[in-house]
């Protein structure tokens, strides 16, 4: 699953963990996507949409 928000198509952002003696390694802050049942061309689908989305109302739940 492609990690994208359908909505607004926010994707995955990358930075280093850093360990106690400062050691990047490689790793990966994924969106918080969450399947929800939304109105897309007046037909209800499951779709991943970011909480912040769904928070500021740009998508119509279906229920």
């Amino acid at each position: 699953m492609a990690r994208v928000c359908t909505i607004c198509g926010k994707g995955p952002g990358f930075g280093n963990n850093r360990s106690h003696s400062m050691v990047a390694t490689k790793r990966r802050f994924n969106p918080n996507l969450q399947r929800v049942r939304v109105w897309i061309d007046d037909v209800p689908r499951r779709v991943y949409v970011c909480t912040r989305c769904l928070k500021s109302g740009n998508v119509q739940k279906a229920i």
